[in-house]
């Protein structure tokens, strides 16, 4: 009887242990973060061949994903229109995304993209659940 005893609070204290440390490392981690680019685009070809190539790269480099976006697929709900793309990305934290703006996100916008188009590009951070 006593090692059944024994057994059954060594189970108890594996699996109090074992649950502090997955709420633990839930409290720690980061939530996702979300990029959204409104981009009035001017040159539908310039924008396509010198920029949207290179650019989905980097995205893909750091992580990111699209989620939504596209030529002329949104639907304005109140407020002014939206410009003619609007762009939704997911990346795994607000760390990876100012990873990827560092690295050369943003000088490819402003050296390429501005020939092209006008960005409005902004992050959100997620919320945990």
């Amino acid at each position: 009887m006593n090692s059944r005893l024994k057994i059954a609070a060594a189970i108890t204290c594996g699996l109090l242990v074992g649950g502090s440390a997955v709420q633990l490392l839930h409290a720690q981690a980061k939530p996702a973060a979300f990029v959204v680019a409104e981009i009035t685009v001017t040159d539908e070809a310039g924008y396509n061949d010198n920029f949207l190539k290179p650019a989905q790269k980097t995205i893909g480099d750091h992580g990111g994903k699209y989620l939504a976006g596209g030529y002329n697929k949104t639907l304005s709900l109140a407020g002014s229109a939206p410009p003619n793309r609007v762009v939704l990305l997911q990346f795994a934290n607000m760390d990876a995304v100012k990873a990827w703006r560092k690295e050369g996100e943003a000088d490819l916008e402003n050296d390429v993209g501005e020939k092209y188009a006008r960005f409005r590009v902004y992050a959100v951070e997620g919320v945990t659940q």
